[in-house]
C-alpha cells in the first residue's frame, strides 16, 4: 500500500488530508493505501496544526494507530467493511467515549469518563472508522457568540484565517475538518451548532431530521431540539457515513422507526425537473444580511436554473426571531433542567455564558414553557406546509460574513442573526454548503431544506450544486491576520418593569438550594432575568384553545 498523491508538490501528508472519504475510501479498498500511513498523516498534521487552531480537547494517537494496524491486517485479509473501514474520524467532545475522557470543554466534566460509548461512536468503529480523538466546543454546548472567556481550554480559531471566528457550538469539529485533521467530525445542532462552524469553514454540515440519528450517549443541552450531524468535507461524504449511522435505536426512544434509504443511489441524478422552493423572507425582512452572501444564494439559485430546476417563491408566517424565541424559552428550561444538579453545587467551575444561561432561566413559569411549545406547534405547522410543497428548499443560513474572533456585536450576530434555528424548531433536515467566498477569502454559506426523513433528496440536490461550483477545491491556508483589538457587545437591553426584585431572585436561588449564592450572583441573576423577561414577552398572549403542545416531539411526517 502507498501513498495517495506521492507526486504532488506539497508533502505527501498534505495532500492525503485532504482527500475525500470516498477517494481514501476507493484506494484502502484497492490496497493502493494503508489505514496506517493514512491515520499516521493526520496525527502529523494534528501535531503540527491543533496548536494553531485549538480543534482537539484530547489526541489519541496510540489508539488510532492501534485501529489502524488492526484495519489493514484485516483489509489485506480480504474483510473490508465497507467506504467508513480505516478512514479517520473525531467527535465533538460531548460524545460519550468509553475508557477516554468526556470534557464539554468544562472544569464541572474536565476529567470526567464515561463508561459507555455513544451510539453513532458505536457506529462508526463497527463500520471500521478511526476515532483520532475529540474536539473543542463551546462548554456544554452553550453560546450565543460571545468570547466565553475562562474556559479550561482556548477557543477554536478558524483554520481559513485564524484571526477569524469559527462559529460554534462544533467549533472545534468545524475547525478541524476544514483544516485537514479530520476526515469527517461528528458535532450535535440545538440551533446550528453543525450548520453554522460547517458555514464558517467551507464545510458541508448536515442536520438530519429529528429522529433521524440517534442521540443516546451525547451529552445532551435540550431534549427537543438536539440532533446530532456530521461535517465533511463534500456531499458524497456526509452520504457515507450516513449510511453508516442512521436508523432506529433502543437506546433512544426519540429515533424513529423508519427506513434509512441507500443515501448513495440517486446522488448522481441532479436536479433538472425537481421543484425546488426559496425563502427570501429570512435574509430581505427578518435580518438585514450582508449583500455579499445574497449575492452567493442568488447565484446558487441561478445554478440550479441552469441545471434545470424549476425554482418556486415560498413564505412563512413567522420571522428568523420567532423560532429563535422558541429554542431560547423552551431550550434554556430543558438546559436547566439537564444541568440543574451542576448549577446548584458546582457553579463556580462553570464560565459565565453557562452561568448566565442558568440564571437567566430561574424565573421561567411552567406557563412560559407550555406557551412556547404551543408556538411552535403552530410554527411546526406553517413551516412543513410550505416545505411540502417542493422537493427541497433553499433558504439562507447565516446572513452575515464571518467576523473577527473578539468582535462580539459581529460573532453574536453571526449565530443569533441566523436561519438556522428555524429547522430545529420545525425538525425538518437541513444542511450548510458552500457558496463561495468572500472579499477576504472567507467561505459564505446557504441552506438547502428537505421534507421529514428525505435526507437522500437534500444529499441529491446539494451533489448538483456541489458538483457545478466546486468550492471544495480549495483548501485553508492557516493564515493570520494582524490582531484586532476586541469589541465586547453592547448590553442587551434591561426592562426593569419585567425584572423580578432582587428579592425575589435571592429567594428563587435559596429555594434552588443554590451553592456560593452572594450579593455579586444575585446581582447578575437580577440583570438577566431582566433581559431574559423582555425577550420572553414576545411570546404571543393569543392562541387557539385547542392548541396541544403535548405531542411536541412527534413531528408531522410529510
Amino acid at each position: 500500500m502507498s501513498t495517495l498523491r506521492a507526486d504532488s508538490a506539497l508533502p505527501a501528508s498534505e495532500p492525503l488530508t485532504f482527500s475525500s472519504i470516498a477517494s481514501a475510501a476507493h484506494l484502502i479498498a484497492t490496497r493502493q493505501l494503508s489505514p496506517v500511513e493514512l491515520v499516521q498523516a493526520h496525527l502529523d498534521r494534528i501535531e503540527a496544526v491543533n496548536p494553531k487552531i485549538f480543534g482537539y480537547i484530547t489526541v489519541v494517537a496510540e489508539r488510532a494507530l492501534k485501529q489502524a494496524r488492526e484495519a489493514e491486517q484485516a483489509i489485506m485479509a480480504g474483510k473490508y467493511r465497507g467506504a467508513l473501514h480505516g478512514i479517520p474520524y473525531s467527535l465533538k467532545d460531548n460524545y460519550y467515549t468509553r475508557g477516554m475522557r468526556t470534557t464539554a470543554a468544562s472544569r464541572v466534566l474536565w476529567d470526567w469518563v464515561p463508561e459507555t460509548d455513544a451510539t453513532i461512536h458505536r457506529r462508526l468503529e463497527d463500520a471500521g472508522a478511526i476515532l483520532l480523538g475529540k474536539n473543542n466546543t463551546w462548554e456544554f454546548g452553550t453560546g450565543l457568540g460571545e468570547m466565553q472567556p475562562n474556559l479550561p481550554y482556548p477557543i477554536a480559531r478558524n483554520p481559513w484565517d485564524t484571526a477569524y471566528f469559527t462559529a460554534g457550538s462544533s467549533s472545534g469539529t468545524g475547525a478541524s475538518v476544514a483544516a485537514g485533521i479530520a476526515m469527517l467530525g461528528m458535532g450535535s445542532d440545538t440551533g446550528g451548532s453543525v450548520r453554522a462552524p460547517a458555514a464558517a469553514g467551507g464545510l458541508f454540515g448536515l442536520k438530519p431530521t429529528y429522529g433521524r440519528l440517534s442521540r443516546a450517549g451525547i451529552l445532551p443541552n435540550s431534549f427537543s431540539f438536539d440532533a446530532a450531524g456530521p461535517l465533511t468535507r463534500t456531499v458524497r461524504d456526509s452520504a457515507l457515513v450516513m449510511q453508516a449511522i442512521a436508523g432506529l435505536d433502543p437506546l433512544d426512544p426519540t429515533t424513529a422507526d423508519m427506513p434509512v434509504p441507500d443515501y448513495s443511489a440517486d446522488l448522481d441524478k441532479g436536479v433538472k425537473g425537481l421543484r425546488l422552493g426559496v425563502i427570501r423572507r429570512f435574509h430581505e425582512r427578518d435580518v438585514a444580511a450582508d449583500p455579499q452572501v445574497v449575492g452567493a444564494i442568488e447565484a446558487g439559485l441561478d445554478t440550479f436554473r441552469r441545471l434545470g430546476a424549476e425554482i418556486v417563491e415560498l413564505d412563512v408566517p413567522y420571522s428568523a426571531q420567532d423560532y429563535r424565541l422558541c429554542v431560547r424559552l423552551i431550550g434554556q428550561a430543558e438546559c436547566l433542567s439537564i444541568h440543574e444538579a451542576d448549577f446548584r453545587e458546582r457553579n463556580h467551575l462553570m464560565g459565565p455564558a453557562l452561568r448566565d444561561k442558568f440564571l437567566g432561566s430561574i424565573t421561567l413559569t411552567a406557563t412560559d414553557f407550555v406557551k412556547a411549545t404551543r408556538l411552535r406547534q403552530q410554527i411546526i405547522a406553517a413551516t412543513d406546509a410550505a416545505i411540502s410543497r417542493c422537493d427541497a428548499v433553499i433558504c439562507a443560513g447565516g446572513m452575515h460574513t464571518v467576523p473577527v474572533l473578539g468582535d462580539e456585536p459581529g460573532m453574536m450576530a453571526y449565530m443569533m442573526g441566523s436561519a438556522t434555528a428555524c429547522l430545529n424548531v420545525s425538525g425538518h433536515p437541513a444542511a450548510a454548503i458552500c457558496t463561495g467566498f468572500d472579499q477576504r477569502g472567507l467561505p459564505m454559506s446557504m441552506q438547502i431544506v428537505a421534507k421529514y426523513f428525505d435526507e437522500a433528496m437534500l444529499l441529491r440536490v446539494a451533489q448538483a450544486y456541489e458538483q457545478t461550483t466546486q468550492w471544495t477545491e480549495r483548501h485553508p491556508s492557516l493564515r493570520q491576520s494582524p490582531a484586532s483589538p476586541p469589541v465586547a457587545a453592547p448590553p442587551p437591553q434591561f426592562d426593569a418593569s419585567l425584572a423580578p426584585t432582587r428579592d425575589e431572585i435571592a429567594t428563587i436561588l435559596r429555594r434552588m438550594r443554590i451553592s456560593g449564592v452572594d450579593d455579586a450572583m444575585v446581582d447578575r441573576a437580577h440583570t438577566v432575568c431582566g433581559i431574559a423577561a423582555g425577550i420572553f414577552a414576545r411570546l404571543p398572549d393569543a392562541m387557539p384553545r385547542d392548541l396541544d403542545s403535548a405531542h411536541i416531539l412527534a413531528l408531522p411526517r410529510s
